[in-house]
Order: C-alpha cells, then structure tokens, then sequence
C-alpha cells in the first residue's frame, strides 16, 4: 500500500532532468548546464563525473524551443512512412484526437520510406523530449531507440511489429486479409491468380504475400513464379508486371493487389486490356466503391486509435510486457472480385 501511496498520478514527462543530473553527479545545476552546452569553466573531473550521470541516467538535452506547460503537457511523436500515402490520414487524425483527449501535443513527420531518415526523426523528436513515440517502421532495426525506451520514452509500433526489439505493436492481420481475398478468387473459378505486391523485405508486403500462397496452397493451386511479382511501387513497374502475366503462354485470370498504391496502377492497366480481368485489392482506394472494385480493408482509424491508446496506458503508468495486437479485416465484395475466368 505504501508503495501505491507514493506512484504518481501520471507519469507525463517522466524522464531524468538536469536536476536528476546534478544530483547524481554531485553538482549544481549550472555546472551540469555548461557540461550539456559545451560551454567552458568545468574542470576535467567534475566533467567526467557529470557524463558518467548523463549516461547512466540516460538523460537527453531538451532541444524545443520552449515548452508549453499547464503543469506540463505532454508531447507525443507520430512518425508515419508516407504523408502523402492516404492510409495515414484516418490513422493520423486518429492517434490526434486521442492525444487530445488527452490533453497532449501531437508532433508528426514522415519518413519517406527512408530507414536512415525514419531514425533522423525518431531522435530528433526524443532530443525535443517528447514523452512517446508512435512508430510506423520503415526500417526493420530499431535497436537505436532501445536508449530512449528505457530513459522513459514510451513507444508503439503501429501496421508494422519494429525489428530487433520488444516493443508494443498494433497491426493488422495482413496474412489473413490476403489469404481471405485470394480464396474468394478461388471461390468464383480463378486457378491462375497473379499477385503484384510491395517490397518482400516490408513485414506488411511479405504477410500478404504469404497469405496470398497459404490461400493457393489450402486449394491445391501451383504457383507459378512468373504470377508473382513484389517490388516497388512505381507505376512502370507495376504496369510492367500486369502486361506480363496476362500476355504469359498461361495467363492469370485474377490479380491481387497488395497494397492501396499497387492497385490504383493494377486498376489502370485493366482499364486498357481487352477483356474484364478479376481483381483483389488490399486496402480500400477512394472512388473504389464507384469503380466496382473488390477490396480487403483494413481499419485505419482502429489501428490509429488503438496505438495510441495503447501509449498513453504506458504513460499513466502501464507496466506490463509489450503486447501485439492484431485488428481484423473485412472483405468488401463490389464487382471486380467476382468477374468469373473466360470460358475454357
């Protein structure tokens, strides 16, 4: 009870300050200030004494301009793969207004699918003493942010798990999404289903692609290496592999899509070809339900509020392992999935 007694409120904040510094080193406040500046007037010793507390207090200089206080609000960093990528606005928009139920800051910034770019921004907002973080990896080792985890920054991954750390992750069940859309192919006379998808290495692109050859599998389908083709995103690309499978001595009769980018060119190129091709898309596209296209959805907005509900449960004082959660996803049947193969 004593200890329950003594827990804070909140733990907003949280992380070792100047004053944690002084006092483990043994010093004033203005000593520890000229040792974080560089500034001159510090003997060698009581330097050393004052990096040695910096480093085993995991203390960070503030970096932000000033620091906006009612109390102390707290500031949360959201750092999404793609801004212009518009399955990162209802999750955006949505990690914002839990923030400010709150009462919290949101700061984000995009990585451009850039691993060197995604740590840049990541440190720099813990420089600026944010007191958590939301993550949508592009790279796949996060040991660089271990530092910051256990100096109290707390954290969460969201639509990718990080790599090489144990940390919250909320996600969406890609392997079986892809795995239901592929089977509703089957299901209306599709045995030759090609499947155009992202990068391999993207945690992501490679569930969907593995759900994509359990559905075939399950069916006894083969599959033959010239129906699959992950890669970039570049329309070229894409529009590359489209024309080669349905032009192959087999041809596919059915493509899936992995991804929201991939489908808009995959939606383009059908609209040249001669006869009507069945489609399956992973994520929902705008005008999608116009177009009559056939989609897997994922939620967004649900995966957005769920990660961020997740961190402030770590910054009210959660102290739990770190957890995976996996939201689900529906099929949403408009037309283009349901196109039946040519007849033999």
């Amino acid at each position: 009870m004593a200890d329950i007694a003594r827990r804070p409120e909140h733990r907003y904040g949280n992380r070792p300050t100047m004053k944690d510094v002084a006092a483990r080193a043994g010093v004033g406040l203005k000593t520890v200030s000229r040792v974080v500046n560089g500034e001159p007037g510090v003997t060698p010793e009581t330097e050393r004494r004052v990096q040695e507390a910096i480093e085993i207090l995991g203390f960070r200089r503030n970096d932000s301009a000033r620091v906006l206080r009612k109390g102390r609000t707290a500031t949360v960093g959201l750092v999404l793969e793609d801004l212009a990528d518009p399955f990162y606005g209802p999750l955006s928009r949505a990690v914002e207004e839990v923030a400010r139920a709150h009462g919290a800051l949101l700061i984000n910034g995009s990585s451009a699918e850039d691993p060197g770019r995604e740590q840049e921004l990541a440190l720099a907002l813990c420089a600026r003493r944010v007191d958590g973080l939301i993550v949508i990896p592009a790279g796949d080792d996060h040991r660089y942010l271990e530092p910051e985890i256990r100096a109290g920054v707390a954290t969460v991954f969201v639509d990718r798990p990080a790599g090489l750390i144990d940390a919250d992750a909320v996600l969406s069940d890609s392997f079986g999404g892809a795995r239901d859309g592929v089977a509703h192919l089957i299901a209306h006379g599709h045995r030759r289903i090609g499947f155009i998808g992202d990068r391999p290495r993207i945690h992501t692109a490679a569930e969907r692609l593995r759900g994509y050859r359990a559905a075939m599998e399950d069916a006894g389908l083969p599959v033959q290496d010239a129906w699959v083709s992950p890669g970039s995103t570049d329309p070229e690309r894409v529009r590359t592999a489209v024309r080669e499978m349905l032009a192959a001595p087999e041809p596919v009769t059915a493509l899936f899509a992995g991804n929201n980018r991939v489908m808009v060119t995959v939606v383009r190129a059908l609209a040249e070809h001669p006869r009507p091709v069945a489609l399956v898309g992973f994520d929902d596209i705008e005008l999608a339900d116009l177009l009559g296209v056939t989609v897997i959805a994922q939620d967004a907005a649900a995966l957005g509020r769920t990660a961020a509900e997740r961190l402030f449960r770590r910054l009210d004082g959660a102290d739990e392992a770190p957890e995976r959660v996996v939201l689900g996803t529906t099929l949403l049947a408009r037309g283009s999935g349901e196109i039946p193969p040519p007849a033999a």
